[in-house]
């Protein structure tokens, strides 16, 4: 009987089925790593939201006062301040006080690179974090319509789904960097997109922020101006966005 089953199998012909090619153990020890990879990864969000909203942190998040600290450092300002801005959109830290301070620190020139280089970084942290975290809980996820449809267009689109929630800036910047490593778009593709496009919003920011002390001083510098230019086209942007889908 043994050596018929095998014949089935050789030959295709029975009803017999071929032989597993994973035990039952080792299927649900591989199930069960993807859900603790889950739980890791939401369990880390859930204390990054805490420790952001109820702790000491919140203290640091006020632009005049990371301009005064990071300054501290002297020349060692720039890589504190990158540092800094990798680190924070893994913990769910905004990015806004680091751009303005950005700004006030080192100027529009320095500010837009200090900071579109940590942005960038920040952005590439998170996205590795949720990629090799959750990536074969995320394999189950996307089989739920509305985030297979998300993963689909990415996978279809790839960098243009990037780009487009990066240059309109309705999307949670710091959500979106774990949400896109559950896809299946290439790193690179996606550091690429993110980079050129955030630097719009990094740049609007930066100089509108790098002219505030002279506006102190009540001096209305043309760096003032730009960046408010800029700052107004830039929240114009989701406006005519939403206008657009709405006409369509």
């Amino acid at each position: 009987m043994v050596s018929r089953r095998l014949a089935c199998q050789q030959t295709g012909r029975g009803q017999a089925s071929p032989l597993p090619k994973m035990g039952f153990g080792m299927y649900f020890r591989g199930k069960n790593r993807a859900v603790i990879k889950g739980i890791v990864l939401v369990l880390f969000l859930l204390s990054a939201i805490f420790l952001v909203r109820y702790t000491w942190v919140v203290r640091y998040l006020d632009p005049e006062g990371l301009r005064v600290r990071i300054s501290n450092f002297g020349p060692w300002g720039p890589i504190v301040y990158i540092l800094i801005y990798s680190i924070a959109p893994s913990i769910l830290i905004p990015g806004t006080p680091l751009t303005i301070a950005g700004g006030i620190l080192f100027g529009p020139i320095a500010g837009i690179i200090y900071t579109a280089i940590g942005a960038t970084i920040g952005a590439s942290i998170a996205f590795l974090i949720s990629r090799y975290m959750a990536r074969e809980l995320a394999a189950k996820l996307l089989k739920h319509e509305k985030l297979g449809a998300l993963g689909k267009k990415v996978e279809k689109q790839g960098w243009k789904i990037v780009a487009f929630t990066r240059l309109i800036p309705i999307f949670p910047f710091n959500f979106l960097n774990y949400a896109f490593g559950l896809t299946g778009i290439r790193f690179t593709h996606y550091v690429a997109a993110s980079f050129i496009f955030m630097l719009p919003a990094i740049i609007a920011f930066v100089v509108f922020s790098s002219s505030l002390l002279d506006l102190i001083r009540g001096k209305v510098s043309k760096e003032f101006l730009i960046g408010l230019i800029l700052l107004i086209i830039i929240s114009a942007i989701p406006i005519v966005y939403k206008k657009i889908k709405g006409g369509v």
